[in-house]
């Protein structure tokens, strides 16, 4: 059992609403759109949750799935218990300056990215194909004339980056398993003192890496199933 209770007024961890979603099943029918974005759309037009622009909205559906935001933390079954108690909780952070800088910041390097590789700006929520619980908001998104699906992710940082950091990583091939995009650029601009360092951001490729992919996807199925158990009713808690 785990030590610590669940919130009096949790959203989506009360008793009965994982229940209600069901158990994400590889043969099971994609779920009915949530909120379509264009009337008789397909793909991935056609799993739209909400949109950052609606804060309360976007932060309401975020509440009742597993985020990037939320696979990032999960770097281990060891990392399950810490993210199902900020799930529940909260973090307690609000934000900084350095948070305040990046999204002052974020759409000037979406400008850069739209200019240069043709992805465009996204503020979609989006669910995954197999399981509404499973939930992504990429910072960009494209539709190439092939069909396939390319990301963008954006982040600032006073600190160079020799190499992508794990927990972006994370992020990034869940993004791309949510929206079954092929690769995501990862674009970060260096700043010192808030001033950027270089006149263009600096970015490079990811592609989807489905080993990765699958290890996320059950290190998500476990969080839930920690999530329920610290939100089941004392009677139905495993002893």
């Amino acid at each position: 059992m785990l030590d610590f209770a669940p919130p009096r007024n949790a959203d989506l961890y009360r008793p009965g609403v994982l229940a209600d979603l069901g158990p994400a099943r590889p043969s099971a029918p994609a779920p009915v759109p949530v909120v379509p974005a264009v009337p008789g759309a397909t793909g991935h037009l056609a799993r739209v949750v909400a949109r950052s622009s609606d804060r309360v909205g976007w932060l309401r559906a975020r509440s009742r799935g597993i985020t990037a935001t939320d696979v990032a933390k999960l770097s281990s079954p060891r990392s399950l218990k810490a993210a199902a108690y900020d799930k529940l909780h909260g973090t307690g952070f609000s934000g900084n300056v350095f948070t305040q800088h990046g999204r002052v910041r974020e759409p000037e390097i979406a400008g850069w990215v739209a200019a240069t590789h043709g992805i465009h700006p996204s503020d979609v929520l989006f669910h995954a194909e197999r399981d509404r619980r499973h939930l992504a908001t990429p910072d960009g998104l494209i539709v190439r004339e092939s069909g396939r699906i390319e990301l963008a992710e954006i982040k600032t940082t006073n600190k160079p980056f020799r190499s992508i950091p794990r927990q972006y990583l994370r992020q990034i091939w869940w993004q791309q398993y949510v929206l079954g995009a092929e690769r995501t650029l990862f674009v970060w601009e260096q700043h010192d003192g808030f001033v950027p360092l270089h006149e263009e951001p600096e970015c490079r490729w990811v592609d989807r890496d489905d080993a990765e992919i699958a290890k996320l996807v059950s290190l998500a199925a476990d969080l839930i199933e920690v999530l329920r158990q610290a939100t089941a009713a004392p009677a139905q808690r495993p002893l």
